[in-house]
């Protein structure tokens, strides 16, 4: 598994598909993913701090796991099939490992809430990830 950080999000209102980043830690490979537009918002909402009345889904769902005290150990991006990225949640309860199937946007949303670690399988790398380019000028 490699280590990676949420590197950038891409807001696009004219479009439902919003893509984000994840770059390897100890690298320069780095491949995007497409999510749809509440996950975007729910992650990027959250990296900037913004406050929200009402939780929004993946802050119920981090509300829920603290109270059963259940913790978020990793989220792994396990798998690329037929342009469809895998993740996991992996969850720690009592000493227990528990592993949940998620979509990637919100396994991330949840991690970014969380402060959980983002890790990739080396194939999915192997398969999509590329040199990291020169950053362009966009308005995210």
């Amino acid at each position: 598994m490699v280590p990676t950080t949420l590197s950038r999000i891409l807001i696009t209102q004219t479009s439902d598909q919003q893509v984000i980043w994840l770059k390897e830690q100890n690298g320069d490979r780095t491949f995007p993913i497409v999510i749809g537009i509440f996950e975007a918002y729910a992650i990027s909402r959250k990296l900037n701090d913004e406050a929200i009345e009402r939780p929004l889904t993946h802050d119920l769902l981090a509300s829920v796991l603290g109270h059963l005290d259940v913790g978020v150990e990793r989220i792994v991006v396990t798998a690329l099939k037929h342009t469809t990225f895998y993740a996991n949640i992996i969850l720690q309860r009592n000493g227990e490992s528990i592993t949940v199937d998620a979509r990637p946007s919100d396994a991330i949303a949840l991690a970014v809430r969380v402060g959980a670690p983002i890790f990739v399988e080396e194939e999915v790398f192997d398969l999509v990830g590329k040199p990291e380019a020169p950053p362009e000028e966009s308005q995210d």
